[in-house]
């Protein structure tokens, strides 16, 4: 029986960009139609929720969790 030796350690190698699409991350990707549309559409829709205040509430168990890490 011919077993499989790859390392399984190693990381699959990463799958190259789609043809005639830049990689993500990279100059150029914002020039992208679909992108363009894609990351106005979403700013549109969330921007207003990203930049809503965090409630006391959520802040105040974010808190109690940190403490109980360092106690």
């Amino acid at each position: 029986m011919d077993m499989d030796r790859s390392d399984s350690r190693t990381p699959p190698p990463k799958p190259p960009a789609a043809p005639g699409q830049p990689a993500p991350g990279k100059p150029g990707a914002a020039e992208d139609p679909f992108g363009l549309w894609l990351q106005r559409g979403l700013h549109q829709l969330y921007d207003s929720v990203a930049n809503e205040p965090i409630p006391a509430e959520l802040l105040r168990l974010i808190e109690d969790d940190k403490s109980k890490d360092r106690g």
